[in-house]
């Protein structure tokens, strides 16, 4: 995907996320938040922010799996720091990989503003399976 040989998945065209950056073990995704992110108080919802999380922290991992190897979210802590709107601006997402065994992977992701003040953290089990 990041090298643009596969197309992204049709979440990031719902939510509008953008791919940044890809690199073994680590991959960003930015989005413009708008009003059609927003839940009743006017803020960006919780879930569109935890869905940013989960795709980078899912993607991190896969980006370190051999071919043939699959993986699903066991968990996925999400921490929300400050609240997030379309005056925030574009946020960036960066997902990195924290370890990986033979069976789970950890890892981690932060959500920032243009000024990398952090937005929102989560960490992520995610379960390898094989898919052969």
């Amino acid at each position: 995907m990041g090298r643009g040989e596969l197309p992204p998945p049709p979440v990031m065209a719902t939510l509008g996320m953008e791919p940044v950056d890809f690199s073994e073990g680590r991959v960003s995704f930015a989005l413009d938040p708008h009003e059609m992110h927003y839940n009743p108080l006017g803020t960006v919802h919780g879930g569109v922010i935890a869905t940013l999380l989960d795709s980078a922290t899912g993607c991190a991992v896969h980006s370190v799996l051999p071919e043939g190897t699959g993986y699903t979210s066991v968990d996925l802590n999400v921490k929300y720091l400050r609240p997030v709107t379309a005056e925030t601006g574009r946020i960036v997402v960066t997902g990195t990989v924290l370890s990986r065994g033979s069976r789970t992977a950890l890892a981690e992701a932060r959500l920032t503003d243009s000024g990398d003040h952090l937005l929102a953290y989560a960490t992520s089990t995610c379960l390898l399976l094989s898919l052969k």
